[in-house]
């Protein structure tokens, strides 16, 4: 910009010399040449420093917007610094938190691993397999129907001098329900084991003992007369329920046949809940005859209620009715007694008068 304005300046400047060369002689051209010199010479100073002032003030103004858009962008990262930083801290915070948590878990974990041993060598008594059967079992009763609860019993002698692991009391239609628990786990274990070659040894041993189960149940606890026509075994270990629904229909169909039903932990709770709905129905449909029994008379009543009150509305219209007349009649003396008194006072009035 600066270059283009001082060539147009001597541009300008030839332009008048030519000018003035046409006018004047040659012996002023000289002097006037010098003249305009000096003049474009200063005019050319005063444009320079002019010039250099405008670079300076736009220079200073260009430096103090870059200056503050850097004090803005400086103040910008700093706060994103912070924050990035807040936010890391918590992050970090958190990843401790869940370190603890996990280093907890693996801890119980742990503990969990020791009581799964002990647990499995708890189980390899069969003694020891029945009581925890038996517990497992009350755990479930206890949550269905309540500790203090009349529904069941546990270890209860029939009259054949067996003893149910529970006997459940429902009314009638159901009847007295026996409950017994069996755990077989060796030759289930054997089964399943993948790395067991004499696994199918193993699955025939443990269908014979299902069904000695089963038999067992069939001729010890369901009693005609005293018991329900069927009896239900309890499985602890929901996976040989699973085991045993899965791949053992035969299992399964003897033990309909023999009148007996299989149940795990689960099923358990699903069929003393059915049953518990099933006596608290039969309890109000018991109830409700009593009340239609109780409405039936109220009934009765009511009607000997209605023809009394109706006898009654019948003697009250009656006085009524003699009522009014009496009321009727002793108007009709007043006005007579009033006449009467009328006619002697006016006879009265007469005589004065005369």
């Amino acid at each position: 910009m600066e270059y283009i304005i001082i060539g147009l300046l001597v541009i300008i400047l030839i332009v008048s010399v030519i000018a003035l060369t046409k006018n004047v002689n040659e012996s002023n051209i000289t002097e006037r040449l010098g003249k305009l010199e000096k003049e474009m010479v200063k005019e050319m100073a005063t444009f320079q420093n002019d010039l250099s002032k405008d670079l300076n003030d736009d220079f200073e103004r260009l430096n103090a917007k870059i200056e503050l858009r850097l004090s803005l962008i400086n103040d910008r990262v700093n706060e994103r610094l912070d924050e990035n930083f807040e936010k890391t801290n918590k992050t970090f915070i958190s990843v401790l938190e869940r370190l603890s948590k996990i280093d907890e878990a693996q801890k119980k974990i742990d503990s969990l691993s020791t009581d799964i041993m002990s647990l499995q060598t708890v189980l390899t008594d069969k003694k020891t397999r029945g009581i925890f059967g038996e517990v497992n079992l009350k755990n479930i009763l206890v949550n269905v129907f309540g500790e203090s609860s009349n529904i069941f019993k546990l270890q209860y002698t029939l009259s054949n001098g067996t003893i149910a692991d529970c006997v459940l009391f429902t009314p009638e239609p159901l009847g007295t329900i026996a409950v017994d628990s069996k755990f077989p786990l060796e030759n289930y274990q054997a089964m399943v084991d993948k790395g067991n070659r004499e696994r199918h040894l193993a699955e025939r041993k443990f269908k014979v003992d299902m069904k000695k189960h089963i038999d067992a149940i069939s001729s010890k606890y369901i009693i005609p007369g005293e018991t329900t026509d069927q009896a239900i075994l309890f499985l602890p270990a929901e996976a040989i329920f699973a085991e045993v629904n899965a791949y053992h229909q035969d299992i399964i169909d003897y033990a309909y046949s023999k009148r007996v039903w299989i149940t795990g932990p689960t099923t358990l709770i699903s069929t003393l809940t059915t049953l518990q709905i099933i006596i608290k129905n039969i309890e109000r449909d018991k109830y409700t005859k009593v009340i239609h029994k109780e409405l039936r008379l109220l009934d009765v009543e009511f009607k000997r209620y209605k023809e009394r009150w109706d006898k009654l509305y019948r003697s009250i219209e009656s006085v009524s009715k003699d009522v009014k007349d009496i009321y009727t009649t002793t108007d009709k003396i007043t006005k007579r007694f009033d006449a009467i008194n009328g006619v002697e006072m006016e006879k009265l009035k007469n005589d004065e008068e005369a």
